[in-house]
Formats: structure tokens, C-alpha cells, sequence
């Protein structure tokens, strides 16, 4: 009888402690595989997924979700948006971005959140297989030793300057990116100014073609 109960209780146990895993991003095929390869390869089977910063909002109330994998821009705007309430309402939740975006521009300022997990989406099967492995496992990522880009113009950008880069890319005016990310209209236009001076942009188009030479998409 005490063997059932030590049995049952490990199962419990084993069963708490498997992760709860959440995938956010804006490309069905991108979530599907993912998935796909979490669930076939890894074993782990409690998976759910969504596209937008509303729906990942949504999702997180639903359940207690253990890890969190998400992209940087989804479709209805930049995750650097929601990870701060993200922070302060599920601390204990584990984060790892999983982005074509440079990982030396958007990496420093996701560290101010203490998100440490940042995966490239150019990186071979093997290897976002073995750190995904990791991350669910709650191991230490090893990063390799990249070449410094001290040169990049946007490695310098605060998370709420990278946050209002990404629609003035998109091409949004001052009082619609006021509204949508709901700041008052001089807080932007002064933040705007800041990204010009940062990057030495003289303008929009300087702008873009400085995103589209060093891979920040929009």
C-alpha cells in the first residue's frame, strides 16, 4: 500500500514539473514545426501556440505556463510591448526569444527583463534542437563567442526606443504610434528624435536602409 502512495505521489510530482509551454509567433508554419519537433523529438506534448501580442496576453491567464517561446515582432506589434507586463505578472515564467532579428541589437535590452535565452532562427536543426532542450530543462545556454559589432548603429537603442523604431519602419506618424503604444505624443516625437541621433540617420529612408543592412526587419 505505502509503495502505491510513493508511486502516486512521484507521478504527481513528475507530472507538476513537466514543462507547460507556450509558442508565440506570427508565422503558422514556424509554430507548427516548432511544435512538431517539441512534441516528435523532445517528448514534450503540453504545447499550445499563438500569433499576436492579444492572444499571448490572453493565453498566459489561461494557465500556468512554465516556458514562454516567442518571437520579437509578431503581427500586431513588437513583443518588447508586452514583455514588461509579462515580467511583472508571471516572474517565474521561463523566456526564450526565438528570432530572425539580430540577437546583438535586441539581445542587451531583453536582458534588462532578465531574459538570458535569445535563439537565432538561422541556426541549424541541431543546435536549436540541443537549446531548446536546454532551456526547457532550465540549463544554462553556452553562447558562442560572436564577433563584436561595434559598428551596428541600433546595438545602442533602449527597449523603448527599439520599440517606436519598429513603427516608424513600419512607417506609423508620431500620433499613431502615441496611441497605439499609449504615450503622449512629445514622449515619441522626443524618442524618434533620440533614434535618428543614435543611428545618424538624417531621415526615413537613411532609416530603412540602414534596418535593411544590418537585418532589423519591421
Amino acid at each position: 500500500m505505502e509503495f502505491r502512495v510513493l508511486n502516486s505521489i512521484q507521478a504527481e510530482k513528475k507530472e507538476i514539473m513537466k514543462p507547460k509551454i507556450l509558442l508565440a509567433d506570427d508565422h503558422s508554419m514556424i509554430r507548427k514545426g516548432l511544435k512538431l519537433q517539441l512534441n516528435l523529438t523532445l517528448g514534450y506534448d503540453d504545447i499550445e501556440e499563438v500569433a499576436t501580442c492579444s492572444d499571448l496576453m490572453k493565453e498566459l491567464v489561461k494557465k500556468n505556463y512554465t516556458h514562454l517561446i516567442l518571437d520579437i515582432i509578431l503581427s500586431d506589434g513588437n513583443t518588447l510591448e508586452v514583455i514588461p507586463n509579462i515580467r511583472r505578472v508571471y516572474p517565474e515564467l521561463n523566456i526564450l526569444v526565438f528570432s530572425m532579428q539580430p540577437a546583438e541589437i535586441y539581445g542587451d535590452a531583453l536582458k534588462q527583463y532578465g531574459i538570458n535565452y535569445y535563439l537565432s532562427k538561422s541556426e541549424g536543426d541541431d543546435e536549436i534542437l540541443a537549446a531548446l532542450q536546454k532551456f526547457l530543462q532550465n540549463e544554462v545556454l553556452h553562447k558562442k563567442n560572436n564577433i563584436s559589432h561595434r559598428d551596428n548603429p541600433f546595438t545602442n537603442l533602449a527597449p523603448r526606443e527599439l520599440e517606436i523604431l519598429h513603427y516608424v519602419l513600419k512607417g506609423a506618424g508620431t500620433k499613431q504610434i502615441s496611441e497605439t503604444l499609449n504615450l503622449k505624443m512629445n514622449t515619441v516625437s522626443t524618442i524618434k528624435t533620440r533614434i535618428y541621433e543614435k543611428t545618424n540617420a538624417g531621415n526615413i529612408k537613411e532609416l530603412m536602409e540602414l534596418a535593411t543592412l544590418y537585418n532589423v526587419n519591421y
